[in-house]
């Protein structure tokens, strides 16, 4: 456990603290503590719960993450990846049935740490993120069409993308003027404001102006007072009702958040380790994830999981170490209690273009054409999960979608698994196989002994096995076989041991030895024919050839 669970923020202390590492700290937490208002209030609200959730998941994740992650750097809090998972819980179980998912997701999240399963989750392919992401994005940015344009729909969207589409095309003639240029102002200043100053961030300035705006003309325009009400300014804990015997209807969509959450989380780790020159630790990551995922639901809050732009944001301002991101959270529990009221004068507008802009980053549209131009396995991986993200929802997308990589990466390697006549090919230039007597036939197998590949190595041996007495199969470029593979190349022995037949294999590694000696392969081969190169192979093949004509000539005298 010691080793599992190392938090980067007592690392820090033992390490020395100073006063101007404090100063530092304190500015970047306080700027990304701005960053993170409007983005904190809009997460939620596009997740279909009350403004102060996110707020509250932005303070109480935001600070245990920092307080207990692995990362220096790392700022926790709800994202936009989220907002497609959360509304989808809601919809389907209610608030409480999104209370469980969490709390269960936080648990998987502490397991995948414990199980030192943080260099694991690295390995997803890329493409898959991006299909994901990219269907996200185009997603959150249906979700807030409505509130952009200011449409007067009464009932409830549908939750499927075309009936969404569908309803608000059917409804274009009600466009809300005021909420269109609330909505635009707000893209604007959020995408601009950067060339005036980079050290605020430009949806604060947004939504300041906007909602100052609206309130002064007084625009016939929503907000989230006109939506939600007033917003609490305190904290309660609160347990969700627990039923045992619904609990694996709950797996699912806790497992799209802890995998969700352990991609996104270490994926800005890497970010900032290559921001910073540092270097994470993944599995204490994961461990503070699930923790603050656990926690957050009890007080109030949604998932939560590491931010790249406010880890990114944290780094450009200044920010070294985990203090950052606590200061961070108590920023917003500052603004939370004493400015929370205030919050109820945004504009529905105004958020919906802060998340417009969020979709817009999120969309990754310059990653999605550098992957269709490439491999076609990547494609195909890359347009199912977007494809299925939009249509259906994220859980379907990252479980087909990884199930999909799988498949494909077994027929690309199989695909590149070969079997080959070194005699007739000539195929290493350092071997004379033409000293070799008639009757020794020489082959290689190229690329690893799996069960993907392992009926096309069998045919072919079985092929080749017709034109020899004794074969000498080269191993040397099998990284390793597997049962499968094993099975089908007992099946081979058998066949050519009826033909009268003999094997010898030739620069066998220690994986594939032992996996043919626990499978008794060995054995059944002889374990003389099994050759560490190349050269005993060759005499060995010469003597077993001996061998089969001085038994022949006896037969037939």
């Amino acid at each position: 456990m010691e080793n599992v669970f190392k938090p980067k923020f007592f690392s820090v202390l033992k390490q020395g603290y100073t006063k101007q590492m404090f100063k530092a700290d304190c500015m970047a937490g306080l700027i990304v503590g701005i960053v993170a208002l409007p983005l904190a209030i809009a997460f939620a609200v596009a997740s279909g719960v009350s403004p102060e959730k996110g707020l509250i998941t932005a303070i109480v994740a935001g600070f245990i993450i920092s307080f207990l992650g692995g990362s220096r750097v790392q700022i926790g809090g709800p994202t936009g990846a989220f907002i497609v998972v959360v509304a989808g819980i809601v919809n389907t179980y209610g608030l409480s049935g999104l209370m469980i998912s969490t709390m269960l997701a936080g648990i998987f999240l502490v397991l995948f740490g414990l199980l030192h399963m943080g260099s694991v989750i690295k390995f997803i392919p890329h493409p898959l993120v991006v299909g994901f992401t990219s269907g996200i994005a185009l997603t959150i940015f249906s979700t807030q069409v409505k509130d952009a344009l200011g449409l007067a729909i009464a009932d409830k969207m549908p939750a499927d993308f075309s009936g969404k589409w569908a309803v608000m095309l059917s409804n274009l003639s009600s466009v809300n003027v005021y909420a269109l240029v609330l909505t635009v102002i707000t893209i604007l200043i959020s995408v601009f404001f950067v060339k005036i100053t980079p050290k605020v961030p430009g949806s604060f300035v947004a939504i300041i102006v906007v909602t100052v705006l609206a309130a002064a003309f007084d625009m016939p325009v929503t907000t989230i007072g006109t939506v939600f009400g007033e917003i609490p300014s305190t904290f309660s804990i609160e347990f969700p009702g627990f039923d045992f015997s619904n609990i694996a209807s709950y797996v699912g969509p806790a497992l799209t958040i802890a995998v969700l959450g352990a991609v996104e989380s270490l994926l800005s780790a890497v970010v900032a380790d290559g921001m910073i020159g540092g270097n994470h630790r993944s599995n204490t990551e994961l461990i503070a994830q699930g923790i603050a995922n656990i926690a957050s639901p009890i007080l109030g809050g949604i998932p939560a999981t590491g931010a790249i732009a406010r880890t990114a944001t944290n780094v450009k301002n200044g920010g070294r170490t985990p203090v950052a991101g606590i200061v961070h959270a108590i920023t917003l529990l500052l603004i939370m209690l004493f400015f929370g009221k205030w919050a109820t004068l945004i504009p529905m507008s105004c958020l919906a273009g802060v998340l417009i802009v969020v979709s817009y980053n999120m969309s990754e549209w310059r990653s999605f054409v550098s992957i269709c131009k490439g491999s076609k396995y990547d494609t195909i991986i890359l347009v199912v999960t977007f494809l299925l993200t939009v249509i259906v929802d994220l859980t379907a997308a990252i479980e087909v979608g990884m199930v999909l990589a799988a498949l494909l990466f077994m027929q690309r390697m199989a695909s590149q698994s070969e079997v080959i006549s070194l005699q007739r090919n000539s195929g290493d230039p350092l071997e004379n196989y033409s000293n070799l007597p008639k009757g020794i036939e020489v082959y290689e197998i190229s690329g690893p002994f799996f069960f993907g590949a392992a009926k096309k190595y069998r045919e072919t041996l079985r092929q080749f096995g017709n034109e020899a007495k004794v074969l000498v199969i080269r191993m040397r470029h099998v990284p390793f076989m597997d049962a499968t593979g094993a099975r089908n190349f007992s099946a081979v022995l058998d066949d050519l041991k009826e033909i009268n037949v003999k094997v010898i294999l030739s620069g066998v590694n220690d994986s594939v030895y032992k996996e043919l000696n626990k499978t008794g392969l060995i054995e059944k081969l002889n374990s003389r024919n099994v050759c560490p190169n190349f050269d005993l192979a060759s005499e060995r093949a010469k003597v077993v050839l001996s061998e089969l004509e001085l038994q022949t000539n006896n037969q037939s005298s």
